[in-house]
């Protein structure tokens, strides 16, 4: 794609008579509000036409104007676009009419002579309220009709799992806006496959700049982020574009921002907040167009709460939440991902794709997989570089498992015998564990052993008591 970016998604309409005014409005909001996506109307008659025509979210409206005025216009466009915001500008600061103008539904209102700061903070808000309205009905679209518009961009994320369809069919509802988004979930879970899928889906026309911020000192991160200017310090011989002006039109990711050190963060905050940066060595700001997306493995809210991270900058950068699920969480995906990681380590390796032994798939699941989706790829790039005969082996995979019993879950460490009346005696709970525990693992001894923290012969033996012991009368 060719040419900036439009600032928002959907078109602004500025309506006075007088063109000077209109002029100067489209430069405020040009200028220091980064707002480009505009369009301009001196006659109040063409005004319903044009939301008739098109995608128009916000109409700021000049109250005094010939032909119709502003009072009656915005009447007219609560009536027949009510999903349409309008900030009332006036040349006069008169509370009753302002007053009439909120009843009537206007978003706000605001005196022509009102300082710049005030009306931009004032058209953000406006904006990031249509915003939020047109996601909202897009998400209820989709989850309604369990739908995707765009699956193809999130090929690489391998899933049939209902829980990740629904984060996919978030995505698809806030990539369009410009608002922040906060990824978080453990290492290895494809935080940053789903950066890459907003980006696709926000349609921005710069590329996607991604920057690993763990480790970076306050000095370094300012000058990766905002770069520098010759003569900055110490060996700055020449200008060093930041990533964020790399980024332009794009989206830039920053990865690891749990990490982040409270003096970067602080930086970030100003980012966020005033839309601008300066580069080290310079007294001209620049105005900042990329979309910021963020990840972490880290739990922010605990680290609020021992003061390493700032509550301000989590509640910007959490306009938007994706949460990934660990692999452990949506185990009817490992079949599939078996399957796909299977054929990507294959033709890596320029092998034919082997057959899987049936048992593997029961062997995985009881496994907790610490490293997630990518710990499973490593495994089975091990298990597939050694292979050598038509079915694929157990024997790697088993040796990078371990004999260790597997991890089990939160809900199944509580005590499973709590709210029970009458206890199994010790004998029909072993004989219970072990009936679950086989079943689990679809017969299959050696996986069931290793559910139950015992050896392989010792299961046999025990299943052999209770095959030899006789049964109860009834």
């Amino acid at each position: 794609m060719n040419g900036p970016s439009l600032y928002p998604a959907f078109p602004l309409l500025l309506v006075d008579d007088e063109l000077p005014w209109l002029r100067s409005l489209r430069m405020t909001l040009e200028g220091p509000g980064a707002i480009n996506n505009l369009q301009l109307c001196q006659d109040s008659r063409e005004v319903m036409e044009l939301l008739g025509e098109g995608e128009i979210g916000l109409v700021l409206l000049d109250l005094t104007m010939p032909h119709i005025s502003g009072e009656e216009l915005l009447a007219r466009i609560v009536e027949e676009y009510p999903e349409v915001s309008v900030i009332i500008l006036s040349g006069m600061n008169q509370l009753e009419t302002a007053v009439r103008c909120m009843k009537l539904g206007a978003f706000d209102y605001f005196v022509k002579t009102t300082e710049e700061d005030r009306l931009l903070d004032g058209v953000r808000r406006a904006i990031r309220m249509q915003e939020l309205q047109r996601e909202n009905r897009q998400m209820r679209r989709l989850f309604l009709n369990d739908t995707l518009e765009h699956p193809e961009t999130f090929a690489e994320i391998v899933t049939n799992n209902k829980g990740m369809r629904s984060i996919c069919q978030y995505v698809e509802a806030v990539a369009p806006s410009s608002q922040p988004v906060l990824i978080t979930g453990e290492s290895g879970v494809g935080k940053e496959l789903f950066a890459r899928a907003i980006h696709t889906l926000s349609r921005r026309p710069g590329p996607l700049i991604s920057v690993n911020v763990a480790g970076l000192d306050d000095s370094v991160f300012a000058d990766t982020l905002f770069g520098h200017t010759r003569g900055a310090f110490t060996g700055a011989d020449a200008v060093r574009r930041g990533m964020i002006e790399e980024a332009g039109d794009g989206t830039l990711f920053l990865d690891e921002i749990g990490d982040l050190s409270i003096a970067s963060q602080v930086k970030l905050l100003r980012l966020l907040q005033e839309g601008e940066y300066f580069p080290l060595g310079s007294d001209k700001p620049k105005q900042s167009r990329a979309r910021i997306i963020v990840a972490t493995h880290q739990n922010l809210t605990a680290r609020q709460e021992t003061k390493q991270f700032r509550k301000d900058l989590y509640f910007r950068l959490r306009a938007h939440h994706v949460h990934i699920p660990p692999l452990r969480e949506r185990k009817d995906d490992l079949p599939l991902l078996l399957e796909h990681c299977l054929a990507k380590a294959a033709a890596e390796l320029e092998k034919k794709k082997p057959t899987t032994p049936p048992e593997l798939v029961t062997l995985l699941s009881t496994y907790a997989f610490p490293g997630n989706v990518r710990e499973l790829e490593t495994m089975v790039y091990d298990a597939v570089s050694v292979h050598s005969s038509r079915v694929l082996s157990m024997q790697t995979f088993r040796q990078r498992i371990g004999e260790a019993p597997a991890t089990v879950d939160d809900a199944v460490s509580r005590n499973v015998f709590a709210g029970i009346e009458l206890l199994p005696n010790l004998s029909e709970a072993v004989e219970q564990l072990i009936a679950e525990a086989m079943q689990r693992a679809g017969g299959n001894q050696s996986i069931a052993s290793r559910l139950l923290g015992i050896s392989q012969p010792a299961l046999s033996k025990r299943l052999k008591q209770q095959q030899q012991r006789p049964e109860k009368p009834l």
